[in-house]
């Protein structure tokens, strides 16, 4: 039996089950649909298009910096908000941002791939480092602290970075690349260590409205499959390496736990996200009040910020300062005779907000 007889007993292809026109290249993660690549383009943008447009993310005339690292996620969100404010005519002036954590191995290969995507996309692009605003590498924290809570460092300069870098930038707002898998991740991670505060404000499409610089999530709906498969399709210059220090990071496990319910039931992603934003926390919940942080004026619900109290610790020699919940009875730092002390060393940044 020949090949042709073979495809006339199997019958026609299976058709691409949107156009009814191509053979289908893929399974939709997200609804299980085979479909083909240009098919998947289309609803992959439009669906990116209306939540932007739905959730009046931008306005027309705003600068935008997009956070950029490198990875598939911000790759892209660089390729995609490019297409979409030249198609849709958002009038949007686009940035890209990158923070250099100081990881030599990995964050100095993966800038080579923002400096690249600079080029591709035409975006301007801005790099501010953890060694010029903290004066510190992680690189240098890792050696002092280990491996165990180098996350907790990072995740919390890295946050504060993002910002000074929007802040010299002068835009209006920064656009990150978090998925939906990140966002349900955050959600059980926040459940699982009770964190009322950030387990109420994880889901917003939109946070840091009552800070110096709101951060905008265009891809809160959309699973992190199908930004790798476009990334793929595309043939996008992304940088493709987990960090080196982050092997036994928490929510690695939370990720572990979302990708096993995916492959049950492919809607559990979207399902804890709307699971989250009807969460509603109780009347008598006490809520930290948002105030400035007395030594470098970053945004803070103690007296000084996050990023201050784990940078006096590196700088005394003391990097398990701020680690965890426990708080000294001056509210900021966990040992009491810090009060006593003068502040000689450098604050977190060099900017004023």
């Amino acid at each position: 039996m020949d090949e042709a007889e073979v495809k006339s007993k199997k019958g026609p292809g299976r058709l691409c089950s949107i156009c009814n026109q191509r053979r289908p290249a893929l399974k939709r993660p997200k609804t299980l649909e085979q479909i083909c690549k240009e098919c998947f383009y289309a609803v992959f943008e439009e669906e990116i298009h209306r939540v932007i447009v739905d959730n009046q993310l931008f306005k027309p005339g705003e600068r935008i910096a997009i956070g950029a690292s490198g990875g598939k996620d911000s790759t892209v969100l660089a390729y995609v908000l490019t297409e979409l404010n030249r198609r849709h005519n958002y009038g949007l002036d686009l940035f890209l941002l990158s923070v250099d954590e100081g990881i030599t191995g990995y964050r100095d290969d993966s800038l080579e791939t923002v400096k690249r995507n600079e080029v591709q996309y035409g975006l301007p692009l801005k790099v501010v480092s953890y060694k010029d605003l903290y004066g510190w590498t992680m690189d240098e924290i890792v050696k002092m602290i280990g491996l165990k809570n180098n996350c907790t460092f990072c995740g919390v300069f890295r946050r504060q970075a993002l910002d000074r870098g929007a802040a010299l930038l002068k835009v209006d707002k920064v656009a990150t690349g978090h998925n939906a898998d990140d966002i349900a991740e955050t959600i059980l991670l926040n459940i699982l260590r009770g964190d009322i505060a950030r387990l109420s404000r994880c889901t917003s499409i939109t946070t840091g409205e009552d800070g110096p610089i709101p951060r905008c999530k265009p891809f809160k709906y959309t699973y992190e499959k199908e930004i790798v498969m476009y990334a793929y399709f595309k043939r996008l210059d992304y940088f493709s390496t987990e960090c080196i220090y982050s092997p036994n990071a928490y929510r690695g496990f939370a990720r572990e736990f979302i990708k096993d319910l995916e492959r049950i039931r492919p809607r559990a992603i979207l399902d804890i996200i709307k699971s989250g934003e009807n969460f509603r926390i109780s009347t008598t919940t006490k809520m930290p009040e948002q105030g400035t942080c007395e030594r470098c004026g970053y945004i803070s619900s103690q007296k000084w910020c996050k990023a201050c109290v784990l940078l006096e610790g590196l700088n005394r020699g003391l990097p398990k300062l701020g680690i965890g919940r426990t708080r000294g009875l001056n509210g900021h730092l966990g040992v009491e005779e810090t009060t006593k002390m003068s502040v000689r060393s450098k604050q977190c940044g060099t900017l004023d907000f």
